[in-house]
């Protein structure tokens, strides 16, 4: 096969960008259709470049399997959702909130509340799929925007995912780099610290000019619904206490996930009565139904199951697909290796690696390819110009975890989306911890941006 240029590279990256951003806004669909469209293009442009099909059909087979685990993931998330709903577990969190929570501070204790989870469990995953869905239901009792909701939800749970040494991304990415933990951890303080700040003052500002559009009556109606209805006990809190602790352990996320299921199943028989397998297994599968008299508390209560994930499940399939089949056609790489010979100051080798760990994301929606592949490219560049390689992987931490879920055929995207039932670019805007972390590392390559070699004293790791 002939090697693809790289401004070749870039004119197909813009085509595919272009044709996923006019079918999701302009003709207002789902990105399933226009993602499938994108691998038979690539696939027909790969067998006209004279690569053979079973070249392309390995590639694309071989990248789904790498989105196995946050499938499976997807699928016990989705599943325990219900069985939390059905347990009283979820209820009990939203009549705690609705208890103690004032709507004119939802924002900022979603924000912090979501920042202390995730830290502790180091998992935006875990953190979104249970007090992240509690959060989104106060929030919604309480009227408040579900985007503006989502974007404080989603920018605490990522808080941990980008900052807590128990966070598989925190470990990947300065493992890809060669540094030590701590010492990525400690450098992207700089970032993180600016970012978090902003975010704590933009809800804060936020919640100030909040206008919540339900009735302390129905508040109330709800809050009585909810005690009727289910079993409000703290026996009920047993399945997120029970995964909590897992997970500061660091039992393996599919082990903790699968332990607050089962805790979940357990308390719905000793506290709900429910002893029908039937119903269990139905719950699993569907999801949890219940026709309350209140049609607040019924939209809150009434979702999760495995079928549930379904929609996220194909489109992440679909994005893996078609990033395999763009690795094996040497289109990413081409990108890359192009960005490299841009490289003649500090700044620029780390505007390049951002720029590539989002451009991996945007192209394969995986956020380990966009933390691996520009680490391994840009590795000997930083060692060339004599540049910490801590650089490196705070770069590849805030623009490769961070984006991810700005995505919407991203996985976490994906994900984040189905979970909290807010779609992805309703709330970019309002995720403002994840687009000011890799816009605050630009800044600060920037502010010395001395030539290549003239950085005499480094540690590399």
């Amino acid at each position: 096969m002939k090697k693809i240029s790289f401004p070749i590279a870039l004119v197909v990256i813009a085509l595919l960008m272009s044709w996923m951003l006019f079918s999701i806004i302009g003709l207002k669909v789902e990105p399933h259709i226009p993602l499938l469209a994108g691998v038979v293009g690539m696939g027909v442009l790969g067998l006209l470049l004279g690569m053979k099909w079973e070249e392309i059909e390995k590639a694309l087979l071989q990248s789904i399997t790498t989105g196995l685990k946050p499938i499976l993931i997807l699928f016990v998330v989705g599943m325990m959702i219900a069985v939390w709903m059905q347990s009283g577990t979820v209820p009990t969190l939203l009549y705690g909130g609705l208890q103690f929570i004032q709507p004119e501070w939802f924002l900022i204790s979603a924000l912090i509340v979501t920042i202390i989870v995730s830290s502790f469990t180091g998992s935006s995953f875990t953190t979104i799929g249970t007090i992240g869905v509690a959060m989104m239901g106060i929030g919604a009792a309480m009227g408040v925007n579900p985007a503006l909701a989502a974007g404080a939800v989603i920018s605490g749970a990522c808080f941990g995912d980008k900052m807590s040494p128990l966070s598989d991304t925190t470990n990947f990415a300065p493992a890809v780099a060669k540094v030590d933990l701590f010492t990525h951890i400690r450098h992207m303080t700089q970032t993180t610290i600016p970012a978090i700040l902003v975010a704590v003052i933009f809800f804060f500002m936020m919640s100030k000019n909040l206008s919540t559009s339900v009735n302390p009556e129905d508040l109330n109606k709800a809050m009585s619904v909810l005690q009727s209805e289910f079993n409000i006990s703290l026996w009920t809190l047993i399945p997120p206490v029970i995964v909590l602790v897992l997970a500061v352990r660091r039992v393996p996320v599919l082990v903790t996930l699968f332990a607050g299921l089962l805790a979940g199943i357990i308390v719905s028989m000793l506290t709900q009565g429910v002893y029908s397998a039937g119903s269990i297994l139905g719950t699993m599968q569907n999801g949890f139904a219940s026709d309350t008299s209140s049609d607040l508390v019924n939209g809150i209560v009434n979702r999760g199951g495995l079928q549930s994930m379904m929609w996220s499940v194909s489109l992440i399939i679909l994005a893996l697909a078609l990033g395999g089949v763009l690795q094996v056609m040497g289109i990413i790489q081409s990108l890359m290796s192009g960005l490299t010979k841009l490289l003649n100051k500090r700044g620029h080798l780390i505007s390049a690696t951002a720029t590539s760990a989002i451009g991996v994301n945007l192209l394969t929606g995986e956020q380990y390819l966009s933390i691996l592949l520009p680490g391994q490219t840009f590795e000997p560049f930083y060692d060339k110009a004599g540049v910490d390689r801590k650089y490196l992987s705070r770069t590849l931490e805030d623009a490769g975890t961070l984006i991810n879920p700005l995505i919407p055929w991203g996985v976490s995207g994906a994900f984040f989306a189905e979970t909290l039932g807010v779609s992805v670019l309703s709330y970019l805007p309002f995720a403002v911890f994840l687009w000011l972390s890799p816009l605050f590392t630009v800044i600060l390559g920037y502010w010395n941006n001395k030539k290549l070699g003239e950085d005499s004293s480094v540690n590399h790791g």
